[in-house]
């Protein structure tokens, strides 16, 4: 099932997407576009959910405009050096230990939004990942149960101002502006998408193809991430996990290609989607 938050004739909902269209759903939340309580009444409404979603009347994708799957979600973990190629390219040795980081909340932005080149730098890169959306969640999940604690997945760009990353050895304010996380379209249930590691995934910039590869590819697993991270914190629903991105940034290309005002970044996976966004000044 695709599950989409959504904005069309004045209201915030969330719907799920067919072929031929979205159909809002009826989710019985006060907050009709909160995507993270639904999350948490998933087990006990979702069959409730999917014969609206079968049954229900479609409006055509082009008549909405899609939001940010999650809108605040509570933590927004970020995986680094996670591809071979990747870690070749940036100069480094193959970490030995997972390599964490965090984006702030307001780093949230929808599918097809604008993203910004801040005046405080010209040095804007690209990263296309999957992205990883918790559901049941929980603290010290060991590896083998991490596939049941995962809701879905969706496209994501980890977009970096790569001065400020690169300044201190914390990461954090880099990955960290304002509108620097797209992702979406929508969530795709892992039900639905089956196995996260036989994916395609790729980003292309003004119709020039940057990045491509596949999640076979990942350094840690998404099932050792999530079970990492659940030793030191309790991960709950909503929360996203970036699980790295493949070679091809614009940092590492000679001579470093940022991007500029104007851009069109477009990102993707299959049997999930992408998202395109464009970049302008702030």
């Amino acid at each position: 099932m695709k599950l989409a938050r959504f904005i069309a004739e004045g209201g915030e909902r969330i719907g799920a997407v067919r072929e031929d269209g979205i159909v809002a759903l009826d989710t019985g939340i006060d907050r009709a576009d909160d995507m993270t309580a639904l999350i948490e009444r998933w087990p006990h409404e979702h069959a409730r959910l999917r014969e609206q979603a079968r049954e229900g009347n479609a409006v055509p994708l082009a008549r909405v405009r899609l939001l940010a799957p999650v809108a605040w979600p509570s933590k927004i973990m970020a995986i680094g050096l996670n591809y071979a190629d990747h870690i070749a390219e940036s100069g480094m040795e193959k970490p030995g230990e997972q390599l964490w980081f965090a984006k702030m909340a307001n780093t949230v932005n929808g599918p097809h939004d604008p993203v910004q080149v801040p005046r405080a730098s010209s040095k804007l890169d690209y990263e296309v990942e999957l992205v990883a959306v918790i559901g049941q969640g929980g603290r010290q999940v060991e590896a083998d149960h991490a596939p049941s604690r995962v809701f879905g997945y969706c496209v994501g760009n980890d977009v970096s101002v790569r001065d400020w990353q690169m300044r201190t050895s914390q990461w954090v304010l880099g990955k960290s502006f304002d509108g620097h996380a797209p992702l979406g379209p929508w969530i795709v249930t892992a039900d639905e998408l089956g196995d996260p590691h036989r994916l395609s995934i790729r980003c292309l910039v003004n119709g020039e193809l940057r990045q491509s590869s596949s999640t076979r590819h990942l350094v840690f697993s998404v099932w050792d991430q999530l079970a990492h991270l659940s030793k030191a914190m309790t991960l709950r629903a909503g929360d996203l996990l970036f699980t790295g991105t493949p070679g091809g940034v614009g940092a590492a290309m000679h001579p470093p290609a940022w991007l500029r005002t104007g851009d069109v970044v477009r990102c993707e996976i299959d049997g999930i989607g992408a998202i395109e966004n464009t970049v302008i000044d702030e």
